[in-house]
């Protein structure tokens, strides 16, 4: 489990097939000097275990169905990636719960700047469309953030300097793929009304209970 406040971001030092497994390496420092073989660390979001460490890279194995649901396949020696260690039970959850599991592929339609305020509308499939909610949460490339807005098969977030400087998102161009995580609680709600035949659930409801 993670929390989506990314530690590090790494350099992709290798990524291609060995057999039938994908094999992606990273150069890291900080995220290199805390974790052991058989750790899982979050890359661009995707919750993947360390096989080796050497020097300061760290190597990973995917699997196909990991690389049909993410844009690990498309990284390339060079590449940034976003980096974070699991949670631990002593540490400060800073963002929320993130699992590491991809739900789908969105990618970046629009980027707006004013000044230092950045914003992005990022579209997604339509059929997960009922896991998003305005003030909510998502993971965007591993990345724990607010939804501002939400659009037709789009929602915008809203992004401060500190996380366009500490992460790969200020460098990402409209058009780029992300990985979307969205949130597990909206999850288990989402599937408590479909299993109930709808239900008394609401936004406001959400509001009050505090979950927003």
């Amino acid at each position: 489990m993670f929390t989506g406040i990314i530690r590090e971001v790494g350099i992709v030092s290798r990524s291609g097939r060995i057999g039938k497994i994908h094999r992606l390496e990273v150069m890291s420092k900080e995220i290199y000097k805390s974790v052991n073989v058989g750790d899982s660390v979050a890359v661009n979001g995707v919750c993947l275990t360390v096989t080796t460490k050497r020097g300061e890279g760290l190597s990973f194995d995917a699997m196909e169905e990991t690389l049909g649901k993410t844009t690990l396949a498309n990284l390339k020696k060079g590449d940034f990636v976003n980096l974070e260690n699991s949670l631990k039970a002593q540490d400060a959850l800073g963002g929320h719960f993130v699992l590491g599991h991809i739900d789908c592929v969105g990618t970046i339609k629009y980027i707006s700047k004013t000044g230092d305020a950045v914003s992005m509308d990022i579209g997604f499939p339509e059929n997960f469309s009922h896991l998003i909610v305005e003030k909510g949460s998502v993971a965007l490339d591993g990345i724990s953030l607010t939804i501002g807005e939400v659009k037709e098969n789009a929602f915008r977030i809203y992004l401060i300097p500190q996380t366009l400087k500490t992460t790969t998102l200020g460098s990402k161009p409209a058009g780029a793929r992300v990985n979307l995580e969205f949130d597990i609680i909206g999850k288990y709600i989402a599937r408590y009304s479909e299993t109930n035949h709808g239900s008394n659930i609401t936004e406001k409801f959400l509001n009050d209970k505090g979950f927003l």
